[in-house]
């Protein structure tokens, strides 16, 4: 009998996964037992990470695939090259995103939004649209979404990012819909503020890091392990009854 959490015979798919929550999202699934495909923009940044993975579980789990999530045809390559390696794509998760601009909304230019609607919302329709027929096909998989709590709450000074991850998750909510009957669930994870590189702006300024903090339960910002467990969870047996949910992860922020 297998552990709720083992993931054993999966195959994931994490973009993002070169750093930051994407890769500990990929090194808890190895962990697990699952194989998993590293993709981010750069292919010696993916080599680099599956290498690491790889020797932290002491297999051969992680394989890297570069691909730009701006590009359509380099998503179809990403999904044909796992498929060609694996048979399959158990579970997907779509975790890289864009934020080129911090500021209010009346100051961005219509490239800044396009590039963060498009890299947030899109390439998760895309890639996901590419990924998800086979899963059908078997009557199992499972979709997460790394949103954030941005999508919940105003901002003065991220609010197109905010509008990208409320859309994610109305992406996921819609997409549980149409596929629950068929045995595919869709979920997102909405963490709150992390020690990640793509958040620096936010935890390396004192005063955000300070309002950050004061403002949540713990009075402190998390982790990418602390994201990991979550995606784990959904793409296992333990997750096996949840769907078109947002799951917050945030230390008490969004409840003070």
């Amino acid at each position: 009998m297998t552990g709720l959490f083992d993931m054993g015979g999966q195959v994931a798919i994490v973009t993002g996964s070169s750093r930051g929550i994407g890769k500990a999202i990929a090194l808890r699934m190895a962990e697990q037992g699952a194989d998993v495909i590293i993709s981010s923009r750069r292919q010696q940044a993916c080599d680099d990470a599956a290498a690491e993975i790889n020797a932290y579980v002491g297999r051969d789990a992680a394989t890297a695939k570069a691909a730009n999530i701006s590009s359509r045809e380099a998503l179809q390559e990403l999904v044909d090259f796992t498929l060609e390696k694996h048979g399959r794509i158990t579970a997907l998760v779509c975790n890289a995103a864009s934020n080129p601009y911090f500021g209010p909304m009346a100051g961005i230019t219509d490239a800044q939004l396009t590039k963060i609607l498009m890299n947030n919302i899109v390439s998760n329709h895309w890639l996901i649209n590419m990924a998800v027929p086979q899963m059908l096909e078997r009557g199992t998989g499972s979709i997460t979404i790394i949103s954030s709590i941005g999508g919940l709450r105003a901002s003065t000074t991220l609010g197109a990012y905010g509008i990208s991850k409320a859309a994610d998750m109305a992406l996921a909510r819609n997409l549980a819909a149409e596929y629950g009957e068929r045995g595919v669930r869709v979920n997102c994870i909405c963490p709150g503020l992390v020690k990640t590189e793509f958040a620096r702006v936010l935890w390396d300024t004192p005063e955000i890091l300070q309002q950050a903090t004061a403002g949540s339960a713990l009075k402190r910002i998390g982790e990418p392990d602390e994201i990991a467990g979550m995606a784990v969870f959904l793409a296992s047996r333990a997750g096996a009854f949840t769907t078109g949910q947002a799951i917050v992860i945030d230390g008490g922020a969004t409840i003070v």
